[in-house]
């Protein structure tokens, strides 16, 4: 999530905040936080996620993870943050949850679609053979038994 989300979220201005994680530099990795570069950005300008540049106030913003999100709500200290880190950690978790759940789901569909592969040759193989056998030779047969 952007800082500025946050921020709002948080019921605190961005410049807060950010003024807050620089003093706290050491709590957030890389892998808890990130500031956008220009590219990054412009990127998310063109795909509309943020209006324009101009939008983020002239600094680059940070990005959080969930982990950075819970450090932040740390920092703060405001009673609105705290409620609000856990409300979003129990999003987190019930996003991880969904997406374990889905992910067993979409083992079985891969397992099923293996099995449907080898079954749809078969029915194939099946459907020629057949096919094959329900033509009618053309050539005539030559006649055994009894000749006059």
């Amino acid at each position: 999530m952007l800082d500025r989300d946050l921020a709002e979220i948080y019921g605190v201005k961005a410049t807060r905040l950010r003024e807050q994680v620089k003093r706290n530099k050491i709590r957030f990795p890389n892998n808890f936080m990130f500031q956008l570069n220009l590219k990054e950005a412009e990127l998310m300008v063109s795909q509309n996620a943020i209006p324009s540049i101009q939008h983020l106030g002239g600094t680059m913003p940070y990005a959080f993870s969930e982990h950075g999100i819970l450090m932040l709500a740390n920092i703060l200290k405001s009673e609105k943050a705290i409620k609000m880190s856990i409300l979003i950690i129990e999003l987190f978790i019930k996003l991880r949850e969904t997406l374990l759940t889905h992910k067993d789901v979409l083992l079985k569909l891969q397992a099923l679609e293996k099995v449907i592969d080898s079954h749809d040759q078969s029915i194939y193989e099946i459907y020629a053979f057949i096919k094959q056998m329900m033509q009618k030779d053309e050539t005539p047969r030559k006649r055994i038994g009894f000749k006059e």
